[in-house]
C-alpha cells in the first residue's frame, strides 16, 4: 500500500509499504518500505534486514493494515533478478502452512534453499572462429580450426579437448586473432528430454493403463490416477507416456521418489526412454548443482525433476505433471520442523494449480485405495508382469517346526535353497530390516544391558565398525570387552540379529559365495550405488539387506528373496503396523524373478497364520486391504478419522509432563474430538530430551487445526527448555 505522511517541514511524503515473509516461525509477514526507484510485486525474492543481519525473504500478498508509521520501518535492501513466486506457488505455501499448523515462513523456507541461485548464473567466457588464419599452420592448428568451423562457440577447454589438443594450441591461435571472445549463457544442467526419442513397447494391460492414463493428462485439468500394479508389471514406462504427453504440451514434470540418492537404475531408465537423465533434487547434490537446478526449474530450462520429497518446494516456471512412485513409502512424511506428507501435498499442489497427480504403487497406502473406491481417485490397474513373467512362488516357514540351529537364524528350509539358487549360478536375497550385528547387548554375570546414556534405547552392536551405537542420537562407543557394571570379561552376548550377524552366519555355510551387505550405515549413497550395479550384473551370489533394497531395484539373476524375521514390523502398537508389513514384505518378494526366471520367495515366521502373512503368500491382495479398511473404519482411523500428534519434550521429566497436562487442560469441549494422554512416548528419552504423548483423535469432518491452534493458545506457554512438535495426520507413533 502507499502511505502519505508529514516530515518535520510539513512536506508530503510517498512511502509504499509491502508485507514480506521471512524465513522465520512468525506468526505473519512484517512490514517493509519498498525505495524509490525499486519496483516489487507479489512473489518477488528480496534481502531485508532482519534484527544485526540482512535475510531473504519473499513479499506476500496482501497489504499493511497501516498502523505502523512508514518512518519507523526498514527498507527494503534489494530485489534479486530472478523470477517472482508464481501466485499458485504462493498460495500453495499457504496451504500447507495452514494445514500443518506451521508458521509461514518456515513453509517459504522450504522454497528457498539455494540463496545463491537468486542471482543469474554468470555468463560463460567462449570462442568463436574469425576470418583470420594462424601465420604457420600445423596439423593440431587445422584441427581446432576444423572443429570450431561449425559456426558454433566452444569453450577452451571444449574445443581442446574435441580437437584432440592441449589448452595451449587454442591459446595460441587466440592470441593470433583466429578466435574472438565471446560470451554464452551457462549450459543446462541436464539435457532437455525428447518425448519422441525412444518408441515405448506397450503390451497388453500395459497399453490400455497408458491409454486411462493419457485421457486425465490430455485434459489438462486436475485429477488424480492411481496406478497399482504388482511388481515388476510395467508402471514406469505406462507413466512415461504421461511425461511425454506433458513434455510436448510444453510443461514442465516433477516426478517424487522415495530414496532418489539409490535410484540411478530409475535414472538410467528414463535416459533410455528420453534420451537425457531428468534434473535431480536430494540432500547428496552437491552446492553448486543445487543452485543450478533451482535456478534452471524457476526460468523452464530444466523441463523434468526427480527428487526427494524437497523437490514439492521447487518454485517451477510451468508444473503440468507431478509423479508419486512408490506412493506408500513412509520417507515421504517429514518429521522435523514442518511436518508433511509429500504424497498428500502434491495432490494439493496439483488441486491449486489444475493439473493431474499420479501416484504408483504395487501396494498402495489404505488411503489411497480408499480414495480409488469411493471416486476421489482414477483407479488403473496393471494385473501381470510385464512380458508374461512369473511372480515368484510365495511360502512360509513355520519357525516352531524348522527352527534354526543353536545359535543361528536361518531355518534349514531357507538354507537348503539358498544352496540350490547359487549352484544355479542365480542369486539370493536375505532381508532384515535390522542394522547393525545384534539390537542389544548384555551380561551374562550380572544382567547389565547396554543402553544409551541420552535415549530410551538399547545401544546397537556394530562388529564390523568395533561399536555400540544409539540409531536416534548417534551416540558410540567401542565395544567394550567387559562389563562396566561388574568388570567380568568375555562374558557379553549379542541378544537377536542385525544384517551383519546374518552376513556372519551364511558366511559360516556358503563360504565359497559372493556376499554383500547393502545398510545405509555401511557405505555412502556412492558406494551403495555401485554396489546395486554390481549386483545387478550378477557380481554377487547372495545379497542381505534392509529396507533400502525394496526401493524398486531390479536384480536380474535374482530368484530367491528371504525373509529373515517376517514377524518383525508387526511387534508394535503402531496402528499402521499390519499395512506397512504387508507393503514392505510384498515389495521385498517382488525383487525375484523379475526376467522370467522361475522365482521362490520365503518368509520365515513364527505366526503362519497371521492375516499378512496369508495375504502375502495367497496373493490375495484384496482380501488384505478389505480386512484392513473395515478395521479401519471400525476404529474411525484415517481415512474415516483424523489424528494429530502433540509431542511436548523437555530436560526435565516434570517440565514436560506437566506443561502436556496444562495444554490437556486447555483443550476446547469439541463434540466428536477426543484427547488420549499425555502419556510419555514409546521412545520416553532422546538426546537427553523426555518426552510426552497427546493423541487427538476426531472425525473425519473435525477441523483438527483449529481445535489443536485453540489449545495450543490457550494453553501455557513454552518456556525454558520446553518444546512443542505438532504432527496432523502422524505417520510414527514413536
Amino acid at each position: 500500500m502507499t502511505l502519505d505522511s508529514t516530515d518535520l517541514f510539513g512536506a508530503v511524503i510517498d512511502r509504499r509499504v509491502v508485507p514480506v515473509l521471512v524465513p522465520m516461525p512468525a506468526a505473519k509477514a512484517y512490514s517493509y518500505v519498498v525505495p524509490d526507484g525499486m519496483a516489487v510485486e507479489p512473489g518477488s525474492i528480496v534481502q531485508v534486514p532482519l534484527g544485526p543481519r540482512l535475510v531473504v525473504g519473499v513479499v506476500w500478498d496482501g497489504a499493511d493494515d497501516g498502523m505502523v508509521d512508514p518512518r519507523k520501518l526498514k527498507q527494503i535492501e534489494k530485489v534479486f533478478d530472478c523470477p517472482p513466486l508464481t501466485g499458485d506457488m504462493r498460495a500453495f505455501l499457504d496451504w500447507v502452512a495452514a494445514y500443518t499448523v506451521t508458521p509461514p515462513g518456515l513453509v517459504a523456507r522450504m522454497a528457498l534453499r539455494a540463496p545463491a541461485a537468486f542471482d543469474p548464473e554468470p555468463m560463460v567466457e567462449a570462442l568463436r572462429l574469425t576470418d583470420m588464419r594462424p601465420e604457420r599452420m600445423t596439423s593440431a592448428r587445422e584441427r581446432v580450426i576444423a572443429a570450431a568451423s561449425d559456426g558454433f562457440s566452444w569453450t577452451r577447454s571444449g574445443l581442446a579437448h574435441a580437437a584432440g589438443v592441449s589448452s595451449s594450441v587454442v591459446e595460441g591461435l587466440t592470441a593470433q586473432g583466429v578466435f574472438e571472445t565471446v560470451f554464452m549463457p551457462p549450459p543446462p544442467v541436464v539435457a532437455l528430454p525428447d518425448p519422441e526419442f525412444a518408441a515405448p513397447r506397450l503390451e497388453g494391460a500395459q497399453k490400455d493403463a497408458a491409454v486411462d492414463l493419457l485421457a486425465a493428462v490430455e485434459e489438462e485439468k486436475f485429477s488424480v490416477s492411481l496406478i497399482d500394479g504388482i511388481t515388476g508389471s510395467g508402471k514406469t514406462e505406462v507413466y512415461f507416456e504421461a511425461i511425454a504427453a506433458t513434455l510436448r504440451a510444453g510443461k514442465q514434470v516433477l516426478i517424487l521418489l522415495p530414496e532418489i540418492a539409490l535410484t540411478a537404475s530409475f535414472l538410467e531408465r528414463f535416459q533410455d526412454r528420453f534420451g537425457s537423465k531428468p534434473a535431480e533434487w536430494h540432500s547428496d547434490l552437491a552446492p553448486r548443482t543445487r543452485e543450478k537446478v533451482w535456478r534452471q526449474v524457476t526460468t523452464g530450462q530444466v523441463r523434468v525433476v526427480a527428487g526427494a520429497r524437497s523437490a514439492l518446494f521447487l518454485p517451477f516456471e510451468d508444473l503440468g505433471l507431478i509423479i508419486v512412485d512408490e506412493e506408500h513409502d513412509p520417507a515421504y512424511k517429514q518429521e522435523d520442523r514442518v511436518f508433511y506428507n509429500a504424497r498428500d501435498m502434491a495432490v494439493v499442489r496439483g488441486r491449486i494449480s489444475n493439473f493431474p497427480v499420479v501416484l504408483v504403487s504395487a501396494t498402495p497406502s489404505v488411503e489411497s485405495r480408499v480414495n480409488g473406491e469411493m471416486g476421489r481417485y482414477r483407479p488403473i490397474h496393471l494385473p501381470t508382469r510385464f512380458g508374461d513373467a512369473a511372480l515368484p512362488h510365495l511360502g512360509v516357514v513355520d519357525m516352531r517346526r524348522h527352527p534354526p540351529e543353536r545359535g543361528g537364524f536361518l531355518s534349514p528350509v531357507l538354507l537348503d535353497q539358498i544352496g540350490k539358487a547359487i549352484g544355479r549360478g542365480e542369486q539370493a536375497l536375505l532381508f532384515l530390516n535390522r542394522r547393525g550385528y545384534a539390537p542389544l547387548t548384555l551380561c551374562r554375570v550380572c544382567g547389565h544391558r547396554f543402553q544409551c546414556p541420552d535415549c530410551s534405547s538399547w545401544l546397537v552392536e556394530h562388529r564390523f565398525r568395533g561399536q555400540i551405537q544409539c540409531h536416534h542420537c548417534g551416540y558410540s562407543e567401542p565395544t567394550p570387552e567387559a562389563c562396566p557394571e561388574c568388570g567380568t570379561l568375555d562374558h557379553l552376548v549379542a541378544c537377536g540379529p542385525g544384517v551383519e550377524r546374518i552376513a556372519e552366519e551364511v558366511e559360516r555355510h556358503f563360504p565359497e559365495a559372493r556376499t554383500i551387505v547393502l545398510s545405509s550405515d555401511l557405505m555412502g549413497v556412492k558406494r551403495l550405488r555401485l554396489e546395486l550395479e554390481a549386483i545387478a550384473r550378477g557380481e554377487a551370489d547372495i545379497v542381505i539387506g534392509t529396507q533400502l533394497v525394496a526401493k524398486g531395484h531390479n536384480f536380474p539373476m535374482m530368484t530367491l528373496v528371504g525373509i529373515v524375521d517376517a514377524d518383525l514390523g508387526l511387534a508394535n502398537g503402531d496402528p499402521r503396523a499390519a499395512e506397512r508389513t504387508f507393503q514392505l514384505l510384498s515389495q521385498v518378494t517382488g525383487r525375484a524373478g523379475r526376467t522370467g526366471l522361475k522365482s521362490l520367495g520365503l518368509l520365515q515366521t513364527y505366526q503362519p497364520q497371521h492375516p499378512v502373512m496369508q495375504a502375502i503368500v495367497s496373493g490375495d491382495s484384496d482380501a488384505f486391504y478389505e480386512r484392513e479398511i473395515n478395521e479401519r473404519e471400525r476404529a474411525a482411523l484415517p481415512p474415516f478419522g483424523r489424528l494429530a500428534s502433540i509431542i511436548v519434550s523437555a530436560d526435565s521429566r516434570n517440565d514436560a509432563e506437566s506443561h502436556a497436562r496444562g495444554l490437556r487442560m486447555a483443550a476446547p469441549r469439541v463434540d466428536g474430538i477426543a484427547i488420549l494422554g499425555p502419556a510419555e512416548a514409546p521412545l520416553a528419552l532422546i538426546r537427553g530430551r523426555h518426552r510426552f504423548r497427546l493423541l487427538v483423535h476426531g472425525r473425519r469432518n473435525s477441523d483438527m487445526q483449529a481445535f489443536v491452534k485453540a489449545m495450543i493458545a490457550g494453553g501455557p506457554k513454552e518456556r525454558g527448555s520446553i518444546s512443542v512438535q505438532l504432527d496432523i495426520d502422524p505417520q510414527s507413533f514413536l
